[in-house]
């Protein structure tokens, strides 16, 4: 078992790794929503100084290897040699301090960040980043007080620019885990009001609006996806089906082993309220589209690719990973590695058939 865990970590580190030295044109997505704070609104591309700049340079070298507490105190280290006033440094070491889950270091970050822009939408941005890092931790750790500096760091920012909808959405979700459920049902309509019905999180913002205990439950990250047969869907759009998330790629040997239960769990479940969802981390689309077909999977496919923003979303750091997700879109479990999936997965679809029932039975009434 060890040695198939470390044998699957190995193939995934090495893939990242991969897609982390392609272009940088190849990733077009934003990490948590969130802009890079700038002075001015300016373009600034790294420090000056010159032992500042080799320090970021092999900050962003350790990033590439996925070195991140090393990275962190190389962009500290460059930022202090540019005077504390190198933005993109302190930017950079907020990322890296996300990855290893440093929470008072990504706060230090942001406050670097607010100290040195100017405008009232990169302070916003800079409060935003701040209030991310506590609501993580809060949530992480179950603690009112990073909560507390949550909402405090979210109203910081909405103070500054009312519209930064993000702002409104992540301080339901701190209000919600304080508890304050009116103050939540509140913002979630704010948010609502101010983003349009297509937005990814609009479904799941009505139901919590409804259910704010909803948000304080293990949900899992909600997405949106185009699946390589063209249908577009949200997490949120299945609400009422048992969902099973498979993390995967062609290049994994355990992957490819682990094949056959998932097609023995499709054909089982075949008409009832569950979803099979593949989401491969292969960065050559066509060998993937080609494994695909030949082997048979029917069931919703999904190439995550250069990004990997989806597996960054779950966290994933092995695979094969599976998340298996209620109707309610409560996380039930997660597994690396080759698991029997089957109970668990009779339960959740007995009981989302059961609440169809009930439901269906209401509505004739």
């Amino acid at each position: 078992m060890h040695r198939l865990f470390l044998l699957v970590f190995l193939c995934l580190v090495v893939d990242l790794n991969a897609q982390e030295n392609q272009p940088a044109a190849a990733n077009n997505t934003q990490d948590a929503k969130t802009n890079t704070p700038s002075p001015d609104s300016k373009t600034v591309s790294g420090p000056t100084d010159a032992k500042a700049v080799k320090s970021y340079a092999d900050a962003m070298q350790l990033m590439k290897e996925r070195k991140f507490t090393f990275a962190l105190d190389e962009f500290r280290k460059a930022d202090k040699q540019d005077g504390g006033h190198c933005i993109p440094c302190e930017a950079k070491a907020y990322k890296a301090a996300g990855e290893v889950r440093d929470f008072k270091a990504q706060r230090e970050a942001a406050a670097a960040m607010l100290a040195n822009v100017t405008s009232a939408r990169d302070k916003a941005e800079a409060h935003y980043l701040a209030a991310s890092a506590c609501l993580t931790e809060g949530i992480a750790n179950n603690h009112e007080k990073p909560l507390e500096a949550a909402d405090s760091e979210f109203k910081a920012a909405l103070d500054l620019k009312p519209d930064k909808y993000d702002c409104l959405y992540g301080d339901a979700i701190a209000l919600a885990h304080l508890k304050q459920d009116a103050s939540a049902r509140e913002r979630f309509q704010q948010f609502l009001k101010a983003v349009p019905p297509d937005d990814v999180d609009y479904a799941r913002a009505q139901r919590f609006a409804e259910h704010p205990e909803l948000a304080r439950a293990r949900v899992a990250p909600n997405f949106r996806l185009t699946s390589l047969d063209g249908k577009t869907v949200t997490l949120e759009s299945l609400t009422g089906k048992v969902v099973l998330i498979d993390f995967w790629a062609t290049w994994c040997g355990p992957c490819r082993e682990a094949l056959p239960h998932i097609q023995e769990i499709t054909k089982k479940f075949e008409g009832q309220p569950l979803v099979v969802i593949s989401i491969s981390l292969d960065r050559d689309e066509a060998k993937w589209k080609e494994f695909v077909g030949s082997h048979s999977m029917t069931w919703m496919q999904y190439r995550d690719g250069q990004s990997g923003q989806i597996a960054k979303t779950f966290a994933v750091t092995a695979i094969p990973t599976t998340f298996t997700i209620d109707a309610d879109g409560v996380l039930q479990d997660v597994h690396v590695g080759e698991a029997d999936l089957q109970g668990k997965i009779r339960k959740l679809v007995a009981r989302a058939n059961e609440v169809a029932s009930r439901k269906t039975v209401a509505e004739v009434r």
